[in-house]
């Protein structure tokens, strides 16, 4: 136990980087054309496509793969107290990391396709990437209804077992109910609040799973 719950809390950590990397790519590389025409992103993705797979592969795949851990550390530590509550957001938990891993996968295999469709027509690439990218934003790039319910479910346990410091706890249940809310029609901007939230949220449960 005392090893799954130190690999949980450096995936949780791992997380955490991987949240910040996405962060300072969005506010950086992508600022100029957040809400720029498409071909103007199209043209940003064909002059920066390594850079963007990279960062792709880091918040989606990365970041998926070490939810794993995470997830089981944390079913682990509630299991004995909230059984049925612990399983139930286990299972929620590793619902959340398909959905990452499969629109990290989608999105870089659109990014993999459209460049070489850019250089020959840039119009039927703008299509082509409106059609591709809601795919791969429906899967896991806009709402955050499984990450949040996950994030709320564990931290529910947390405040009710006392095995994590209370005020992460609520703070969990407050960032997690921020990613559900997305799935509200006008509260879609609360996934920024989910993100940052999250990169704090991680951080201090990764230092309190490595320390005990």
């Amino acid at each position: 136990m005392n090893h799954l719950q130190r690999t949980g809390g450096l995936s949780a950590l791992i997380n955490a980087a991987a949240y910040m990397v996405g962060m300072v790519i969005v506010f950086t590389v992508l600022a100029p054309v957040l809400d720029a025409e498409p071909l103007e992103y199209l043209s940003l993705i064909e002059e920066n496509k390594t850079l963007l797979i990279l960062w792709h592969i880091i918040i989606y795949l990365v970041a998926g793969i070490f939810m794993i851990p995470l997830t089981l550390a944390l079913h682990e530590r509630f299991k004995e107290g909230m059984p049925t509550l612990s399983q139930i957001a286990a299972a929620v938990g590793l619902v959340w990391v398909a959905t990452i891993i499969s629109s990290g996968m989608v999105i870089i295999h659109n990014l993999n396709v459209i460049v070489p469709i850019y250089n020959h027509n840039p119009e039927q690439a703008e299509t082509v990437w409106l059609a591709m990218s809601a795919v791969g934003e429906g899967l896991g790039g806009g709402i955050e209804l499984p990450g949040g319910l996950w994030m709320a479910l564990v931290s529910l346990a947390a405040v009710r077992l006392r095995k994590l410091p209370i005020p992460l706890g609520y703070m969990g249940m407050v960032v997690g109910g921020s990613g559900v809310l997305t799935t509200i029609p006008g509260l879609y901007n609360l996934g920024y609040v989910f993100g940052l939230g999250a990169i704090v949220w991680f951080v201090w449960t990764g230092f309190i799973l490595l320390r005990k």
